[in-house]
C-alpha cells in the first residue's frame, strides 16, 4: 500500500473570524476522508480583520452593523446564521462559560498573532495548531479577552509552552515585524478575506468551503506531484 502523500497547508486567519474555525472544521472532515491518502501539516498565518481595533474592543453586533452598514437586527440575524453554519461544520459558537453571560466582543489580535508565530517557531505546527484552536474557543465559547497578555500567556501555558517565553514573545519587536511582513504578503497575494488556505506554498483555496471541495482540491494538488 502506498504511503500517504504529505503536504503543507498554511491558513491565513484571524482569531476573530468565525468563518476561519468553520473552514478549519470542514477541512478536518475532508482530511479524515483522505486518511491514508494525504497527510497535511497545518500552519497558521496572520491576518487582522480589524487592525485598528482599540484596546477596549467593540461589541460584535454593533461592530458588524457599523462596518457593513447594517441594522442591529440584520447584524444579529447574521450572527444566528453563523451559529447555524458552525453547528453544521461541527463547531459550537454558543457561550459555554459561567453566568452571567458577557457581551460578545471583538478584540485587537496583533498580540495573539505574535504569540502564534512564537509557538510555531518554539514548538512546531502541532502545538501552534492547538494554541490557535484554544484561542478560538476562548474568544467564541468563553468570551475571554484574547488581547489581554495574561489571558494569552495562560492559554499558551495550557498548551505546554513556557510562561516566561510566552510573556517575552508578546513584547518581542522582531516577532511583530515578522507578523507585519506576513500580513503584507497576504495583501500582495490579493488576499482580502479569510480563511485563505495555501497548499504546498502555491495553490490557494479561498474562503470556508464544504468538505468535498477540500477533498477534491487536495487530490488535485496531490496528483500534480509533491
Amino acid at each position: 500500500m502506498a504511503e500517504p502523500k504529505k503536504m503543507t497547508i498554511d491558513i491565513y486567519s484571524d482569531v476573530m473570524c468565525p468563518w476561519c474555525i468553520v473552514g478549519y472544521s470542514q477541512l478536518q472532515t475532508a482530511l479524515a476522508e483522505l486518511k491514508g491518502e494525504i497527510e497535511a501539516e497545518i500552519r497558521w498565518l496572520p491576518f487582522e480583520l480589524n487592525p485598528d481595533m482599540p484596546p477596549e474592543g467593540e461589541e460584535s453586533v454593533a461592530h458588524i452593523a457599523r462596518k457593513y452598514g447594517r441594522t442591529l437586527e440584520q447584524a444579529a440575524a447574521g450572527r444566528e446564521q453563523m451559529a447555524a453554519a458552525g453547528k453544521r461544520a461541527g463547531y459550537d459558537f454558543a457561550y459555554q462559560g459561567p453566568s452571567p453571560e458577557p457581551e460578545a466582543m471583538l478584540r485587537n489580535t496583533f498580540a495573539a498573532h505574535k504569540l502564534l508565530k512564537w509557538a510555531l517557531i518554539e514548538a512546531g505546527p502541532e502545538v501552534q495548531n492547538r494554541l490557535k484552536l484554544a484561542l478560538f474557543d476562548a474568544h467564541f465559547q468563553q468570551r475571554r479577552n484574547v488581547s489581554d497578555p495574561d489571558v494569552l500567556v495562560e492559554l499558551a501555558v495550557a498548551q505546554g509552552l513556557e510562561v516566561e517565553g510566552a510573556r517575552a514573545a508578546l513584547s518581542d519587536e522582531t516577532l511583530g515585524a515578522i507578523v507585519r511582513q506576513e500580513e503584507a504578503q497576504a495583501w500582495d497575494m490579493n488576499i482580502s478575506g479569510v480563511p485563505a488556505m495555501i497548499v504546498q506554498g502555491k495553490y490557494m483555496i479561498p474562503g470556508a468551503q464544504e468538505p468535498e471541495v477540500y477533498v477534491n482540491a487536495l487530490r488535485r494538488v496531490a496528483a500534480k506531484g509533491l
